[in-house]
């Protein structure tokens, strides 16, 4: 018989990770499709000081999470709470609602 090691077919024995500021730095950056090198050069900042953001060394500024966020296009509010922002509104913002000058839409 084969042991499959760590492995259960209960859905509440296991759990999710949790990911910190550092590794959502580092997931927004390589999403947007830049190496440490490049991003850096963007900010205005070393590699070295990307390193140090994305592996928890040092925490970054408002200002930087700001200029992380801008260049990665995630929203800060992910950044710095790895929560998704919600549409307000109960239909979750999906109503087009008239803005000025164009025609009304039914």
């Amino acid at each position: 018989m084969r042991q499959t090691w760590g492995m259960t077919m209960d859905p509440v024995a296991g759990s999710i990770p949790e990911f910190g500021l550092p590794d959502r730095l580092r997931k927004a950056r390589e999403h947007a499709g830049f190496g440490s090198g490049e991003f850096a050069d963007m900010l205005g900042v070393s590699r070295n000081t990307v390193g140090n953001y994305e592996s928890g060394r040092i925490a970054p500024k408002k200002a930087m999470l700001s200029a992380w966020s801008l260049a990665t296009g995630v929203p800060v509010s992910w950044l710095q709470t790895g929560e998704s922002p919600r549409p307000a509104g109960p239909d979750g913002g999906s109503v087009v609602r008239h803005q000025g000058l164009e025609p009304r839409t039914r």
